[in-house]
């Protein structure tokens, strides 16, 4: 994220003033089994798509709010970043996707015992986004649900 400073005053004023959502409450699942035998996810809000899938739209309007679906076993070579921000430099997820995207991590946590298994689909939304209500109220439900349908005990999120 670049330091105010650096911006222009339209950017830094276009920033600071940027609304921010309100909740009343927080949710909460505490977690009810060991990590070593939880089904854990991973969500990224890196803009990823696998190779092949539609990218991320930037519109510059409030963002892209739609989801892709990375299989968990997908190869790192196959994860494209369609994201664009001038808040972050992408050279370091083009070396190496588990800078965004813990994909290798979570293997290894696996074979370790540390978590039960992973997921069998993870996910991936665009950040950047302007105006979040239709992911809070539409497409984020949607991935919830996906994720309980699929087992899931514990989703492990990575904000980009």
């Amino acid at each position: 994220m670049p330091r105010l400073e650096t911006l222009s005053e339209v950017e830094r004023k276009s920033l600071t003033f940027l609304p921010c959502m309100e909740f009343e409450s927080t949710p909460w699942a505490p977690l009810t089994k060991d990590l070593s035998q939880c089904n854990v996810a991973l969500i990224s809000t890196a803009g990823l798509h696998v190779r092949g899938d539609k990218p991320f739209i930037t519109d510059f309007k409030g963002g892209d709010s739609s989801f892709r679906v990375i299989p968990s076993n997908t190869s790192p070579a196959d994860i494209l970043q369609s994201h664009v921000s001038i808040g972050f430099d992408h050279t370091a997820i083009y070396k190496d996707i588990n800078i965004a995207f813990p994909i290798d991590r979570l293997r290894e946590l696996v074979e370790r015992g540390v978590i039960g298994s992973v997921s069998e689909n993870y996910y991936s939304f665009m950040g950047a986004i302007r105006d979040p209500r239709r992911v809070v109220d539409d497409t984020g439900p949607q991935v919830a649900q996906r994720l309980k349908d699929e087992g899931v005990d514990l989703a492990f999120l990575v904000p980009i």
